[in-house]
């Protein structure tokens, strides 16, 4: 396989310190992502309501129209990629059951009478598209048959499922002093750090067919124009705003890394002088937060520097120290309320996937693009 190098590293107590990544600016390419869960959670048992001829799934008394789902396809769809009709269809079933779980969070936020500002939605679309020069991003809207009002709608959507989540389990967790020191006593030997050590993660691309992909759109370039072609994209979307450890778990081609967001853990730097030069270059040159790609022979690396750690002795006095065990354990159990949370509303809501039933009907076949919808 053409891929770029194995990073050496160890993903011990100290690197679970710092995961999940940093999260960059809200993403504006992208519909909201919560892990399938709609697909994975079933419903209360209910007979299926008459539905339109275009609706491809309900929730409630909601239709999630195809319209919808085409709309969220060209949004995150890669650029220069020719995907076969299984792919297409299979990634608009996915996107559909993340339309579904967002559906159900906006209609949570209409009961918690959540309100959000158009001052809001203007922020975070300015804020989403700052790095993108005004006339490409028409052409971009144009050549994915978008409008401005689509990609604001999407941003308000997401803006409003954040706002419920973070009412509903961000804000209801807590993590305590004792708890702190209960996981660093526990991995006390882990907080004695030999040498100094760089936090990195990577976004791995290469020209050749994988044999495993692990990453969670089933991406995968199989010769060098369509890697560098991904590699121009992902770095786009970087510029745009969208979170590293999101497009790592979505694209990455490396098996190990891409479940983790692309998280290597921290790295000694005896085992970075053990990589290639310009790899090891990427990481020793380059500030915390910095971005680099590297490429070689039509693979492409992606890599960011996310922290440095000196050499020795660590302890919860230290503020660093007590913060990251803090931001682990809340993540850990931020991970756990949410997916109970949403399998809770999911289980008090009537919803049906159309389309799910209409491949089932067609044994695995991809629907045809000019198909009639499900009903």
């Amino acid at each position: 396989m053409a891929r770029q190098a194995a990073w050496p590293h160890t993903m011990d107590a100290m690197n679970t310190l710092t995961s999940p990544l940093v999260r960059l600016h809200t993403a504006l390419f992208v519909v909201l992502a919560l892990a399938g869960l709609a697909g994975a959670c079933r419903s209360t048992p209910a007979a299926p309501t008459a539905s339109s001829p275009d609706a491809w799934a309900s929730v409630n008394s909601h239709e999630i129209k195809r319209d919808e789902v085409e709309k969220a396809y060209r949004r995150a769809a890669q650029d220069n990629a020719t995907p076969s009709e299984e792919e297409v269809t299979t990634a608009k079933l996915g996107l559909l059951n993340e339309l579904i779980v967002q559906e159900l969070l906006v209609a949570k936020a209409r009961e918690l009478k959540i309100e959000l500002p158009d001052t809001e939605v203007d922020t975070a679309f300015a804020e989403g598209k700052k790095n993108i020069a005004p006339d490409t991003f028409q052409k971009s809207l144009a050549a994915r048959n978008l409008t401005e009002a689509d990609m604001r709608e999407a941003v308000r959507r997401d803006l409003l499922t954040q706002k419920v989540i973070q009412r509903e389990v961000t804000a209801k967790v807590v993590v305590t002093d004792q708890e702190v020191t209960d996981f660093f006593n526990a991995n006390r030997a882990q907080f004695n750090r030999a040498e100094d050590a760089y936090h990195i993660a990577q976004i791995a691309v290469t020209p050749v067919p994988e044999a495993q992909i692990a990453n969670r759109t089933g991406d995968d370039a199989k010769t060098p124009q369509e890697a560098a072609a991904k590699a121009q994209m992902l770095m786009e979307r970087l510029k745009a705003g969208v979170a590293f450890g999101d497009l790592a778990a979505d694209f990455s081609e490396d098996p190990q890394s891409a479940p983790r967001g692309g998280d290597l853990g921290f790295v000694p730097i005896s085992a970075l002088q053990q990589a290639p030069p310009a790899l090891r270059d990427a990481v020793l040159k380059s500030e915390p937060g910095s971005v680099r790609v590297v490429s070689n022979g039509g693979a492409h690396t992606i890599v960011l520097v996310v922290a440095k750690d000196t050499a020795g002795q660590k302890d919860p006095s230290m503020p660093a120290v007590k913060e990251a065990i803090t931001g682990a354990l809340r993540g850990r159990r931020e991970q756990l309320l949410r997916a109970a949370y949403l399998t809770e509303i999911r289980n008090g809501s009537v919803v049906v996937n159309h389309l799910a039933k209409r491949l089932v009907e067609l044994q695995g076949k991809a629907l045809p693009a000019a198909a009639p919808a499900a009903k």
